[in-house]
Formats: C-alpha cells, sequence, structure tokens
C-alpha cells in the first residue's frame, strides 16, 4: 500500500510537472511574440476615425521597422523605415506612460506645410485619402480659429516623422506637439481582429463584425 501511494503521488507530481512546464514555455513564448513580433492594441479615441473606431481591436508588427529592445530604446535588424500611408503606433513624446497611434504624412528631409484642408510636401500638394473633416459640414470657421489649418513649411528633422490623425479636426498630432523620433515608433498597424461598440444599445449590435479581419491601408 506504501508503495503504491508513492507512486500515485510521484505521477501526480510528474503530471504537474508537465504542466507547468507547458504553462511556462508557452508563458516565454507569448511574451517574446508580444515584446519582438506583434502585438494587440485597443483604440480608446476617435483620432484615427473612420478608419480606426474606438473600441477597434488591433495588431501591430513590431518587428516591420526593426526589433526594439525593451526599455533601452534601441533597434537592430531594420527591415525598411515608416514611409508615408503608414499607421503607426508609438510612444508620445509629452507622456511615455502612453502610446499614441496615427498616420505618417511626411518623412526625414521632405518640406512639410498645411494650407486648409492641402498638405504640401516639398512645396507640392500630395493626395490625401485619408484625411476625414467631418466636424466642417457646419457654419464656416475662419482658418485662423484652427491652428491646425495653418502649419509650415517646416523640414522634417533626420531620423524623424510628422504624423496626423485621419480625424483631422480631432486628433493631437505632428502639428501640435512637432515631430516624432523614429526611436519612439513600436510599430505598424496592419489589422483589426475585434471591434466593440461599448455605447450600442442592442447586444448583438456591440461586436462590429464587419470589421473582423480588416487590413489597415
Amino acid at each position: 500500500m506504501v508503495k503504491k501511494t508513492s507512486m500515485r503521488k510521484a505521477g501526480k507530481k510528474g503530471i504537474v510537472r508537465e504542466y507547468a512546464e507547458a504553462f511556462i514555455i508557452a508563458f516565454i513564448i507569448a511574451l517574446l511574440i508580444r515584446t519582438f513580433l506583434v502585438q494587440a492594441f485597443k483604440i480608446p479615441s476617435s483620432s484615427m476615425e473612420p478608419t480606426l473606431l474606438v473600441g477597434d481591436h488591433i495588431l501591430v508588427s513590431k518587428f516591420i521597422y526593426g526589433i526594439r529592445i525593451p526599455y533601452i530604446g534601441k533597434k537592430f535588424l531594420t527591415f525598411r523605415k515608416p514611409k508615408r500611408g503608414d499607421i503607426i503606433v508609438f510612444v508620445f513624446p509629452k507622456d511615455p506612460k502612453k502610446d499614441f497611434i496615427k498616420r505618417v504624412i511626411a518623412t526625414e528631409g521632405e518640406k512639410v506645410q498645411i494650407k486648409g484642408r492641402k498638405i504640401l510636401i516639398n512645396g507640392r500638394a500630395i493626395a490625401d485619402p485619408w484625411g476625414d473633416y467631418r466636424e466642417r459640414d457646419g457654419p464656416f470657421i475662419p482658418s485662423h480659429f484652427r491652428p491646425g489649418d495653418n502649419y509650415g513649411p517646416k523640414f522634417v528633422p533626420p531620423h524623424s516623422l510628422f504624423v496626423m490623425g485621419d480625424n483631422r479636426d480631432n486628433s493631437q498630432d505632428s502639428r501640435y506637439w512637432d515631430f516624432l523620433d523614429l526611436s519612439a515608433v513600436k510599430g505598424k498597424a496592419f489589422i483589426i481582429y475585434f471591434s466593440y461598440h461599448k455605447r450600442a444599445t442592442s447586444v448583438l449590435d456591440k461586436v462590429r463584425w464587419n470589421r473582423f479581419g480588416k487590413l489597415l491601408r
């Protein structure tokens, strides 16, 4: 009886150990993926509407611009730099505890200027299919009451970006706090994997099924 009990205890300890080891390995793999490859983020504000809605859950590629070493901020194995049109997640320069998401409008060395709804890069207006100005459908408001309507011209410094939210009338971006250093960029947003509408009245409408798997451009 003593031997059988000891064997059962040993067997139980073996099973517990196997599960513990599997859990630790899974945790380490998940941590490595989150740190160096892909990370999930939730959209908390309307600054990127209509591209991204409040309650959208997105995945961000963390290696495409280079693998970022936590706390140090340095990167290695850079595949490419952010380019115009990319939606990026970055550490907010004014508060390192916050992550922001905006769209790249100008890159290092480019001269950027904003006149109303026109964005000029190196003196030429660029196509801007992302900009949304829904709050301007009401009464006319002179541009001097809209600080974001007039900017520059300024040259983007080396190793920096000029970023803007797609919701141009409701976005705190480079027009207000200036340029973003490349070292602050965490990665490129590429897909919506879940979306939840908190204020929806119907339970069935709270989940935005049509946004699942939507690629971000």
